[in-house]
């Protein structure tokens, strides 16, 4: 059986602290902005989902809590990193409306730019599981698993 994993038992731990920093500050500048421009944000939603002001409200609460808790729930990260993760591929489709719809926001005026940000969503992911440790707890759950 493995050590658990602690924030600062990680490879690099320094540089995963500022990238959780600067994912948590990036959470929570956009989950603000629900609530400042939050017509940019109605562009995200699918026009198929019902209450999308409500649905715009509730992924910038979202946002800020998830950036409170990869400050602050040291104890839970790993968890933290998992459902971070987690959400970045359920608002996924929101991105993918935007693109299908044509619908201009945040400065994506044309296809192309819509596309290339779609791109960017699995590296949003990635951060969340790197910076956290989760992908490293899971990579060493899975060679602490007998050999069959």
């Amino acid at each position: 059986m493995s050590p658990e994993v602690t924030p600062t038992s990680l490879p690099h731990a320094g540089i995963r602290a500022v990238g959780r920093w600067l994912l948590a500050g990036a959470l929570a500048y956009a989950g603000f902005g629900h609530f400042r421009s939050a017509e940019e944000f109605l562009a995200q939603v699918p026009p198929w989902l019902p209450f999308p002001e409500a649905i715009v409200a509730i992924s910038g609460v979202v946002e800020l809590t998830l950036a409170v808790a990869l400050l602050f729930l040291s104890k839970q990260r790993v968890v933290v990193g998992w459902i971070t993760a987690a959400f970045f591929i359920i608002i996924f489709p929101g991105n993918i409306s935007q693109l299908v719809t044509g619908t201009d926001a945040f400065g994506l005026d044309s296809d192309l730019a819509r596309a290339i940000r779609l791109l960017f969503q699995p590296l949003l992911v990635i951060w969340a599981l790197w910076c956290t440790g989760a992908w490293h707890a899971w990579r060493q759950s899975r060679s602490d698993q007998p050999s069959e």
